[in-house]
C-alpha cells in the first residue's frame, strides 16, 4: 500500500509539471493511471476533463462528465457547457449555464457567446454591460470588443439604433465593429473611412511581431477588405466590388463564413450574368460549418440565392424543390413564392403564377403589399389592366400614396374609365382630410384632382375642388382664374362676382421705363433685322457702320508658251476631238504581218486594202453641227467607258463558319 501511495504521489508531481509547461496529452496519461488505482477520484477527474478539453477533445470531456456526473456533481458546470458551446449545442449549453447553482464570472462570459450566438442581442448586451463594469482584469478589452459586436449586430440585422457606445477605438476589431454598425445605419462613407482606420491598425499591429508574414497580415486584413467591398457594392460600385472580392478568394483564408459571404455577395453582383463563374462561387458557401460561422439572415440569404441561381441556370425543376423548401422553412416570407412565380412566367404559365400569388396573400395579408403589386405587374403584362387596378386598390398600406394615386389614374384614363379616376381622387382626399387637413400632400391632390376634371370637362366637379384650394390661400390669382374659369360656363354671375376679387391691371402691370428699353442694345436689333425684312432701307447714320470696301478681282494667269500677239484659237473651248482641224491619234506603220488576217489573203493584198498607204489630199472636216458625214468615225464622240466592276462586287465571299465544339472563335 505504501508503494502505491508513493506511486501516485510521483504521478501528481507529473501532472503538476506537465500542466504548467502545457504537455496535456502527456498529463492523461498519469491521469489514467491516477484514476486506475482509484477512479472515482474527483481531482484526478476534474484534471481530465480540463485536458481532454485543452486537446479539443470536446466530446471525450463531455462523456467523462456524463458517466461520472454524481461523483463531479456541479465541480465542472463551466467545462460541460463550454464543451456543449463548441460542439454546437447551443440549446442544451444554455440550459446547463442557466441551472448553476452560482453563475461565476467565467460562466457569464460563457452565457454572453451563447446568447451572441443565439442572436438574444438584448440580453447579450446587458451581461457583457454588467461584466465591463465589475471585472478588472487583462480581459477587458477582449469584452469590449464583444460588446460593441453585439452592437453592430443589432444595428445590422433587427434595424433598431444602436445607441451612443463610448469604447475607445484602440484597436482594428474594435474599429472594424464601429464600422460594422455604422453600416447598420445607412452611413456608408464614414464606415468606409472607419475600415481604412481598422487596416492601418491591424498592419501596425502585425508589423509588430517578427513571426508575421505578409501572408498572414493580408490573411488577416480579408475580412476588413471584404466589407470595403460590400459597401462598394451598396454604393454601386460594382466593378471595384467584385475586385475586391475576388483578392479576398485567392488568399483562401481559413474562415469558412468569410468565405461563404464573400461568394454569395460575387453571386448577387453576376445575377442573370456570368452564371457559370456564380456556380463555382456557389461550392463555397457550401462548405462544412458555415452554418454555425453565419446568423440566420445570412443563410437564409444564401438560400434564396442558390435558388435564383437554380432559376437563370434552367434549372427548373431543381428551382421549383428548392422554393417549395424555403417557402416550408420560411411559411410567412414572401421571396420564395416570388421565386417560384418567376420561373412559372419563364415557362409562360401566368394564370398559374396569378393563382400562387393570390393564395399567399390570402393566408399571410401582413406580408401581401409587395406580392400584391406583383399580381398587378402581371395582370398589366397580360393586358387587363382593370383587374391591375383593383388589385392596387386593394393594398391599404399603399392606398393612398400619391404614386399609387398616380398610377390609378394613369391607368383608369388609359381604359377610359373617368368615372373611376375621379373615384381615386375623391377616396384619397377624404384620407387626408380626416388625416392630414390642410397638408402639401392634401393639397396637391386636391389641384391635381381639379386639373383632372378640368382636363375632362367636368366642371361643376371641379368648382367645389378650386373652391376649397382658394380658400386655403386666397391670394392665389392662378386658383382664382382657374375657378372663375370654370364659372363662367356654369353660373356667369357667379363667375363675375368672382372677378372683382382679381387685382387690378395697375398692380399686375410690371414698372418698366418703355423708353429705355426701346434704347437698349437688343431693341436696335431687332428694329434693324424688323426694317431689313420689310425692304426698306433707311439711310445710315454716322457711326453705324462702315461701307464694305469691294474685293478686287484677281487676274487669270496665262497658260505657258502663250504669245500675246497672235490671235487666239476660235475653237479653243470645243473638246480637241470636235475641233475642225483634228485628226486623230498619230500612230506608226504597222509591219506586215506574214500569215495573218482571212484565210487565203496575201501580203501585197493588205497593202493595196491599207488606206493609209495610199496618197490623197487632206480631208475637209466639216465642223460640228453642219450634218454631213465623214470617213467612218473620225469625229464621232465614242461611248465612254463602263469602269469594271470592283473584286467580289458582283459576287460576296461567304463568311468563315464557327467551328463546332471549340471555344466560340472564328
Amino acid at each position: 500500500m505504501a508503494s502505491a501511495g508513493v506511486l501516485v504521489a510521483s504521478l501528481w508531481t507529473e501532472v503538476n509539471r506537465c500542466g504548467q509547461s502545457g504537455d496535456y496529452t502527456r498529463a492523461l496519461k498519469a491521469l489514467t493511471k491516477i484514476l486506475h488505482e482509484n477512479k472515482d477520484d474527483v481531482t484526478a477527474l476534474h484534471c481530465k476533463v480540463v485536458c481532454l478539453v485543452q486537446n479539443g477533445s470536446f466530446k471525450e470531456a463531455l462523456n467523462v462528465m456524463n458517466t461520472y456526473s454524481k461523483v463531479l456533481g456541479s465541480d465542472v458546470v463551466f467545462e460541460k457547457a463550454y464543451c456543449e458551446y463548441r460542439l454546437n449545442r447551443v440549446e442544451s449549453s444554455l440550459k446547463t449555464i442557466e441551472s448553476a447553482p452560482e453563475q461565476t464570472d467565467k460562466l457569464k462570459e460563457l452565457y454572453g457567446q451563447v446568447l451572441y450566438r443565439l442572436e438574444r442581442y438584448t440580453e447579450c448586451r446587458s451581461v457583457y454591460t454588467d461584466l465591463i463594469r465589475n471585472s478588472q482584469d487583462e480581459y477587458e478589452e477582449e469584452r469590449k470588443t464583444n460588446l460593441a459586436a453585439v452592437v453592430a449586430s443589432v444595428s445590422q440585422w433587427e434595424n433598431a439604433p444602436a445607441g451612443i457606445l463610448d469604447l475607445p477605438e484602440s484597436t482594428y476589431e474594435l474599429c472594424y465593429n464601429a464600422a460594422c454598425a455604422l453600416i447598420g445605419q445607412g452611413k456608408l462613407p464614414e464606415a468606409f473611412s472607419k475600415l481604412q482606420q481598422a487596416e492601418e491598425f491591424c498592419r501596425v499591429s502585425l508589423a509588430e511581431d517578427s513571426d508575421v508574414t505578409e501572408e498572414d497580415i493580408n490573411s488577416e486584413l480579408a475580412v476588413i477588405h471584404s466589407q470595403m467591398a460590400y459597401i462598394m457594392q451598396l454604393q454601386g460600385r460594382a466593378d471595384e466590388a467584385l475586385q475586391l472580392y475576388n483578392q479576398v478568394i485567392k488568399l483562401k483564408p481559413s474562415d469558412v463564413g468569410l468565405l461563404a459571404v464573400t461568394a454569395n455577395n460575387i453571386i448577387t453582383i453576376n445575377k442573370d450574368q456570368n452564371v457559370f463563374d456564380s456556380k463555382k462561387k456557389v461550392k463555397l458557401t457550401n462548405t462544412e460549418g458555415v452554418e454555425y460561422k453565419l446568423v440566420r439572415k445570412q443563410l437564409q440569404a444564401i438560400e434564396f440565392n442558390k435558388a435564383l441561381l437554380a432559376m437563370y441556370t434552367n434549372q427548373a425543376d431543381q428551382c421549383r424543390k428548392m422554393s417549395s423548401s424555403l417557402q416550408a422553412q420560411n411559411p410567412g416570407h414572401p421571396l420564395p413564392v416570388l421565386i417560384q412565380v418567376a420561373q412559372l412566367c419563364r415557362e409562360k404559365q401566368h394564370g398559374r403564377a396569378i393563382e400562387l400569388l393570390q393564395q399567399f396573400s390570402d393566408k399571410h395579408p401582413e406580408s401581401a403589399s409587395g406580392i400584391k403589386l406583383t399580381m398587378a405587374q402581371l395582370y398589366l403584362a397580360q393586358g387587363h389592366v382593370t383587374k391591375a387596378c383593383d388589385v392596387l386598390r386593394s393594398i391599404e398600406e399603399f392606398k393612398h400614396k400619391a404614386g399609387m394615386v398616380s398610377a390609378l389614374v394613369t391607368m383608369y384614363s388609359h381604359e377610359e374609365d373617368i368615372d373611376g379616376a375621379i373615384e381615386v381622387f375623391r377616396q384619397a382626399i377624404e384620407h387626408y382630410q380626416s388625416e392630414q387637413p390642410g397638408s402639401a400632400a392634401h393639397l396637391a391632390l386636391v389641384r391635381e384632382a381639379a386639373n383632372f376634371k378640368l382636363k375632362y370637362g367636368r366642371k361643376k366637379e371641379a368648382i367645389s375642388d378650386l373652391e376649397q384650394l382658394w380658400k386655403q390661400n386666397t391670394k392665389d390669382v392662378h386658383t382664382l382664374a382657374q375657378l372663375i374659369s370654370a364659372y363662367s360656363l356654369v353660373d356667369t354671375d357667379k363667375a363675375k362676382s368672382l372677378s372683382k376679387h382679381l387685382p387690378s391691371a395697375d398692380t399686375m402691370a410690371l414698372k418698366i421705363d418703355v423708353d429705355e428699353l426701346e434704347s437698349s442694345h437688343g431693341a436696335t436689333y431687332v428694329r434693324k433685322k424688323a426694317a431689313k425684312a420689310t425692304g426698306e432701307n433707311p439711310p445710315k447714320e454716322q457711326g453705324q457702320g462702315e461701307i464694305k470696301k469691294k474685293r478686287k478681282k484677281k487676274k487669270g494667269k496665262l497658260p505657258k508658251n502663250c504669245d500675246p500677239k497672235a490671235t487666239p484659237d476660235p475653237e479653243r473651248w470645243l473638246p480637241m476631238r470636235e475641233r475642225s482641224y483634228y485628226r486623230g491619234k498619230k500612230k506608226g506603220k504597222k509591219k506586215e504581218q506574214i500569215g495573218k488576217g482571212t484565210q487565203g489573203a496575201t501580203g501585197g493584198a493588205s497593202s493595196d486594202l491599207d488606206a493609209s498607204k495610199t496618197a490623197s489630199s487632206p480631208p475637209t472636216s466639216p465642223r460640228p453641227g453642219s450634218g454631213s458625214t465623214t470617213a467612218a468615225g473620225s469625229n464621232v464622240v465614242p461611248p465612254r467607258q463602263q469602269k469594271p466592276a470592283a473584286p467580289g462586287a458582283t459576287r460576296k465571299k461567304a463568311p468563315p463558319k464557327k467551328k463546332k465544339g471549340g471555344k466560340g472563335g472564328w
